[in-house]
Protein backbone atom coordinates (compact mmCIF):
# COMPACT_ATOMS: atom_id res chain seq x y z
CA UNK A 1 0.00 0.00 0.00
CA UNK A 2 1.20 3.31 -0.80
CA UNK A 3 0.03 6.87 -0.08
CA UNK A 4 -0.71 9.65 -1.99
CA UNK A 5 3.35 10.51 -2.26
CA UNK A 6 4.05 7.32 -3.30
CA UNK A 7 5.63 6.43 0.03
CA UNK A 8 4.77 3.33 2.36
CA UNK A 9 2.20 4.53 5.03
CA UNK A 10 4.21 5.36 8.19
CA UNK A 11 2.90 2.47 11.06
CA UNK A 12 2.83 3.65 14.47
CA UNK A 13 2.39 1.34 17.84
CA UNK A 14 0.52 3.02 20.06
CA UNK A 15 1.27 1.88 23.44
CA UNK A 16 -1.28 3.33 26.10
CA UNK A 17 -3.13 1.64 28.72
CA UNK A 18 -5.48 4.72 29.29
CA UNK A 19 -8.22 4.22 26.63
CA UNK A 20 -9.26 8.10 26.38
CA UNK A 21 -5.65 9.35 25.46
CA UNK A 22 -5.32 6.37 23.01
CA UNK A 23 -8.78 7.36 21.68
CA UNK A 24 -7.14 11.08 21.35
CA UNK A 25 -3.80 10.05 20.42
CA UNK A 26 -5.40 7.63 17.32
CA UNK A 27 -7.67 10.69 16.44
CA UNK A 28 -5.24 13.03 15.40
CA UNK A 29 -2.75 10.41 13.27
CA UNK A 30 -5.32 8.64 11.53
CA UNK A 31 -6.33 12.38 10.12
CA UNK A 32 -2.43 12.43 8.83
CA UNK A 33 -3.45 8.76 6.79
CA UNK A 34 -1.04 6.72 9.58
CA UNK A 35 -1.39 3.05 10.34
CA UNK A 36 -2.22 2.55 13.55
CA UNK A 37 -1.94 -0.49 15.79
CA UNK A 38 -2.55 -0.37 19.61
CA UNK A 39 -1.35 -1.79 22.47
CA UNK A 40 -2.77 -1.56 26.11
CA UNK A 41 -0.23 -3.24 28.38
CA UNK A 42 3.77 -3.43 28.28
CA UNK A 43 3.72 -7.51 27.37
CA UNK A 44 1.38 -7.16 24.28
CA UNK A 45 3.47 -4.01 23.20
CA UNK A 46 6.25 -6.38 23.10
CA UNK A 47 4.50 -8.99 21.01
CA UNK A 48 3.63 -6.37 18.78
CA UNK A 49 7.11 -4.93 18.56
CA UNK A 50 9.15 -8.14 18.21
CA UNK A 51 6.14 -9.52 15.63
CA UNK A 52 5.14 -6.39 13.23
CA UNK A 53 6.99 -3.63 11.75
CA UNK A 54 6.55 -0.69 12.74
CA UNK A 55 8.12 2.57 12.24
CA UNK A 56 7.41 4.66 15.45
CA UNK A 57 6.26 3.64 18.56
CA UNK A 58 4.50 5.91 20.88
CA UNK A 59 4.81 4.34 24.35
CA UNK A 60 3.13 5.50 27.93
CA UNK A 61 6.04 4.94 30.55
CA UNK A 62 3.43 3.36 33.61
CA UNK A 63 2.10 0.19 31.96
CA UNK A 64 0.40 -2.72 33.25
CA UNK A 65 2.79 -5.76 32.98
CA UNK A 66 6.01 -4.59 31.83
CA UNK A 67 6.66 -0.69 31.86
CA UNK A 68 7.73 1.21 29.57
CA UNK A 69 11.40 2.03 30.30
CA UNK A 70 11.54 -1.88 30.75
CA UNK A 71 9.83 -1.90 27.20
CA UNK A 72 12.53 -0.10 25.73
CA UNK A 73 15.59 -2.22 27.36
CA UNK A 74 14.04 -5.21 26.53
CA UNK A 75 12.86 -4.06 22.90
CA UNK A 76 16.52 -3.38 22.21
CA UNK A 77 18.07 -6.00 23.65
CA UNK A 78 16.02 -9.03 21.74
CA UNK A 79 15.50 -6.66 18.23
Amino acid sequence: MVNALGAAPIRVLIVEDNRDICENIATYLEKHSYVLDFAYDGISAMHLALTQPFDVIVLDLMLPGMDGLNFCQKLRADA
